[in-house]
């Protein structure tokens, strides 16, 4: 069988499962990766595939989130919250496009999303990603366990012989930078693939919106010069005429035309706002995905953060636990910043929906209204975007370490532990800025940005 070790470094292939109530993706699928050199596996439901985990575990899971039994979330969740299963990487397979799934599936512990039906060489790609990255996860435990033997080992020789000292400080330093270059690697892969399918996903929706949007907003004008040349006409009508027979004066009552005449301008007025509401939406949309967001350009960061509020809304609605989430916008007066500004959106992201994320794990309280504050400022020469929450706050333990790669507080397959690192490297190392956080226990937490202007950006 072939396997996916940290002792074979240049081999691309290992062992795949497959999870998908319906036979033919199975048989897709299996055939496909099996040509590529791929030992594959498969499985028709949620049991059946804990099962099969459980006597042999593969190397990766591709996992259909809609299946009879067990959900695709759920058994990604069990197999989370396993010690021996937590650090299999599972891609979701699902023929839903909506931003609620794909965030629910990356929630529960996902590393990856593919969207049915398949296309061959994007699966590919995302198998060979995600395989490579576990080959990298498997290196580097290699490399630090031999770390720990080389290190054990020079201690005990020390004693007989100082003078390797030196080797031994440089061969520490030479690993710890290849760990750290791990590292960057594993975040630069989760940060590119998250973004892709995110930012995909949103200018998909937008475009598929926009084109109706644009037919219905076009055609309420004519509509309306239609409905009101018909009124102007009804209306000479019935000052020329204004005891018509019978039957007209029947349906005249019965619909009551006086009110008809009167309330469909409103009526009209009121779709015209409702299509503009909708256009705005669609706008903020594209704001956050920005198609050209690999380029520097120069954007309103009020643009970013309205957007990235917008994406989050539905998490700021009230629960069982908690009121909704009250948002305070301070807005100074800033000029454009010169940014990648698709990034720095991701930024945003991770810190406001960490602080919902504080809220939710407070104790029930009625009399507690959890508050967001976002303001912006202008600085000598630069632009500053602090976002404040009154959540429990953090003891200093935990606010030293929150920017460290894989550091996290949440349960195994709610977090992994990167998106603050992530948003620190994009601040810091490729706008030339400054994160920092203060937080007090009880008191709630604060995150201040400090984007430079026209220049550092990276």
């Amino acid at each position: 069988m072939s396997t996916l070790t940290a002792s074979t470094p240049d081999s691309l292939t290992g062992s795949i499962l497959i999870v998908d109530d319906k036979v033919e993706n199975l048989r897709l699928l299996s055939r496909m990766l099996s040509q590529q050199g791929y030992d594959v596996r498969s499985a028709i439901n949620g049991p059946v595939a804990l099962r099969a985990i459980e006597a042999l575990k593969p190397d990766l899971i591709l996992l259909d989130i809609n299946m009879p039994y067990m959900s695709g979330h759920e058994v990604c969740r069990q197999l989370k919250t396993n010690e021996d299963t937590c650090a299999i990487p599972i891609i979701f397979l699902s023929a839903f496009t909506d931003i609620t799934n794909k965030v629910k599936a990356f929630e529960t512990g996902g590393v990856d999303y593919i969207t049915k039906p398949f296309q061959i060489e994007e699966v590919l790609a995302r198998v060979h990603n995600q395989l490579t990255l576990r080959r990298i996860q498997l290196e580097l435990q290699t490399s630090n366990h031999r770390l720990k033997e080389e290190v054990q080992q020079r201690r005990t020789a020390q004693q007989i012989l100082q003078e390797s000292e030196t080797a031994l400080r440089q061969r520490t330093e030479e690993l710890e930078l290849a760990l750290n270059e791990l590292h960057q690697t594993q975040m630069q892969l989760v940060q590119s693939a998250k973004m892709s399918s995110l930012g995909q996903l949103v200018a998909g929706v937008a475009h598929e919106i926009n084109n109706p949007l644009n037919f219905i907003h076009g055609n309420i004008d004519h509509a309306g010069y239609y409905t009101g040349d018909l009124l102007c006409a009804l209306d000479l009508y019935r000052r020329h005429y204004p005891d018509p027979v019978d039957e007209i004066q029947e349906v005249i009552e019965d619909i009551d035309l006086d009110f008809v005449m009167e309330d469909m301008p409103k009526l009209l007025s009121s779709m015209r706002l409702g299509t503009d509401r909708v256009r705005e939406i669609v706008r903020s949309l594209r704001n956050f995905s920005h198609h050209d967001r690999a380029h520097i350009k120069e954007v309103d960061l009020h643009e970013g953060i309205d957007s990235t509020l917008l994406i989050l809304q539905h998490q700021f609605k009230a629960t069982e636990t908690r009121s909704a989430v009250k948002l305070v916008k301070d807005y100074g007066d800033l000029p454009l910043i010169e940014c990648h500004p698709c990034q720095l959106n991701q930024v945003f992201m991770n810190i406001i929906s960490n602080a919902v994320a504080a809220f939710d794990e407070c104790s029930p309280s009625p009399e507690f209204i959890p508050e967001i504050v976002i303001r912006t400022q202008r600085e000598s020469d630069a632009v500053t975007v602090t976002i404040a929450d009154n959540g429990p706050g953090m003891p200093e333990s935990v606010r030293s370490r929150i920017f460290d790669p894989f550091y996290t507080t949440k349960p195994v397959g709610k977090g992994t532990g990167l998106g603050l690192s992530i948003s620190y490297q994009i601040v810091v190392d490729r706008h030339g800025g400054k994160l920092e956080c203060r937080s007090t226990p009880g008191q709630g937490t604060e995150f201040i940005i400090e984007i430079p202007q026209g220049k550092g950006v990276a």
